[in-house]
């Protein structure tokens, strides 16, 4: 069997959203066919049972393997397709979203695409991003200085279409050939990065991460809960994903503005940061589920 594109929806303890979404499918997509996988990362509350009454999807049941683990099992399931869409169970899609995610991926060199994403308020979500430099580690994005900042803020780069370096996983399709370029999700990240880590191996594989703005979706955002651990896996995927990328010397200087950046939200009474800070500087207390035990690096 084959269809237009395969939508793999990563779900976790998403009971109360994931039939929205599920629900938004079908204008979203209008006369495109679609093979709908949703991978159940081992949910202790009632997403199964709530999949489980619909007609609209598979389901695929797994053990809590991550964000990355999920997309990669939901596409072994999935019907052949020339693109994949990757979803977060707490999205919206507004009607017509997908036809034009396609469309750029038709583009020369295109991989992947971005649609332009609301919160759930009605607002921007700044859902795109800049590569990880060793400045932008200083966390200074509300100063607005592109070399300071990872995130994109700058409202009119929001209304054109155009390359970017990477954005946010709630919401990405990506082309069949790009996938089989870059290959599998990077597992080892769990939660945080991994998209960040997607995006830049498909550019050093030559493909382009395109935003489309004629897309458009709601993210409602922090579905599955925001804790010391998912703060936590964020800011030490970073220091990975950099280290990775950068080598030893720029990767010990992107780890130290990354400890400095944390511990002015510690004296803010940012107390999730006093985590993050913990497990930065003392390795035994980094999120096993990380699996970089009581080293950071070499990775």
């Amino acid at each position: 069997m084959t269809c237009d594109v395969a939508v793999v929806v990563v779900a976790y303890n998403s009971a109360d959203v994931v039939g929205d979404l599920l629900d938004s499918l079908p204008a979203a997509l209008g006369d495109l066919t679609a093979d709908v996988v949703v991978v159940d990362n081992g949910s202790v509350d009632d997403t199964v049972a709530v999949l489980q009454t619909r007609g609209d999807c598979r389901i695929v049941e797994s053990t809590n393997t991550g964000y990355a683990g999920g997309i990669n099992r939901g596409l072994r399931a999935a019907s052949a397709a020339p693109a994949y869409l990757v979803l977060n169970p707490d999205v919206r899609l507004d009607p017509g979203a997908v036809r034009p995610l396609l469309t750029a991926l038709d583009r020369p060199g295109v991989g992947i695409a971005a649609p332009r994403v609301r919160t759930d308020a009605g607002d921007l979500h700044h859902s795109l991003r800049r590569e990880p430099t060793v400045l932008r580690a200083l966390g200074l994005s509300r100063v607005g200085v592109p070399a300071l900042s990872e995130y994109v803020q700058e409202a009119g780069a929001y209304e054109r279409p155009g390359p970017v370096d990477w954005a946010l996983g709630a919401v990405l399709a990506v082309s069949a050939a790009c996938a089989g370029a870059v290959g599998d999700w990077d597992e080892s990240y769990f939660l945080y990065s991994e998209e960040t880590d997607f995006c830049l191996r498909a550019r050093d594989a030559g493909w382009a991460t395109w935003f489309a703005p004629g897309s458009t979706a709601v993210h409602v955002g922090g579905a599955s809960g925001r804790n010391d651990l998912t703060h936590t896996a964020q800011i030490l995927n970073r220091v990975r994903l950099f280290r990775r990328r950068s080598g030893p010397a720029a990767g010990a200087a992107y780890f130290g503005l990354t400890v400095l950046s944390e511990l002015t939200w510690v004296a803010r009474g940012h107390h999730q940061s006093r985590a993050s800070v913990r497990a930065l500087l003392r390795p035994s207390t980094r999120p096993a589920v990380l699996g970089c035990g009581t080293r950071l690096v070499p990775l």
